[in-house]
């Protein structure tokens, strides 16, 4: 098993957005097994988390659960819609699949918040089929938030970036157009670079 650094860095992002580091970079962090993931963005919206978070999962049931016996234990942090939604799909790949979009949508969107697990996820609803994210029922307008998907030989990662951006719209982008914000490094790889790099400054 390797272990990996991934880097999602919005097109947006450009070297010149943070001369001087005013504003700030903003950047939140996330890991599952074997996967580490970072976002960052010019620090503009809502100091000190700068309204950047970001969530990865590997996607499998864990331990010994079954998929209904683990969104069970879960169930707590879903909404009444989707827990519908999730029970009425067909596939139990695809429930799981979506089951992780619901969680990593949650957990970017509070971690951008600067607050994770202490926020109500109930609060946050992804309707997958409409592509819409509500927070208290009503659509999340100045946010965008970017699915991302990785393959580390036979695991499948699920992650989502929640930026708060301004503006009046959501922006959801799907994981098959973020591929080109994602860079991924081999662990040992992106050490040693940033290694040599820190000893240039």
């Amino acid at each position: 098993m390797e272990v990996w650094a991934v880097i999602y860095k919005p097109e947006s992002f450009t070297e010149d957005a943070t001369p001087g580091l005013n504003p700030p970079i903003a950047y939140n962090i996330s890991h599952d097994n074997a996967l580490v993931a970072i976002s960052f963005a010019p620090g503009i919206h809502n100091p000190p988390a700068f309204s950047v978070g970001i969530d990865v999962m590997k996607v499998r049931i864990p331990g010994r659960d079954t998929l209904a016996s683990f969104v069970e234990s879960v169930s707590d942090t879903l909404t009444p819609f989707e827990y519908r939604e999730l029970f009425s799909l067909a596939s139990q790949d695809e429930t799981l699949r979506r089951f992780f979009w619901l969680w990593t949508m949650k957990e970017a969107y509070t971690k951008s918040l600067g607050l994770g697990l202490g926020f109500d996820f109930r609060r946050v609803e992804y309707d997958v089929n409409e592509n819409v994210v509500r927070i208290d029922k009503k659509i999340a307008v100045g946010w965008r938030f970017t699915k991302f998907v990785l393959k580390d030989e036979d695991d499948l990662y699920q992650g989502v970036v929640a930026e708060y951006i301004g503006g009046s719209n959501l922006e959801i982008i799907d994981e098959f157009t973020s591929q080109r914000c994602l860079v991924a490094w081999d662990a040992v790889q992106f050490v040693e670079t940033a290694l040599v790099e820190l000893k240039e400054e």
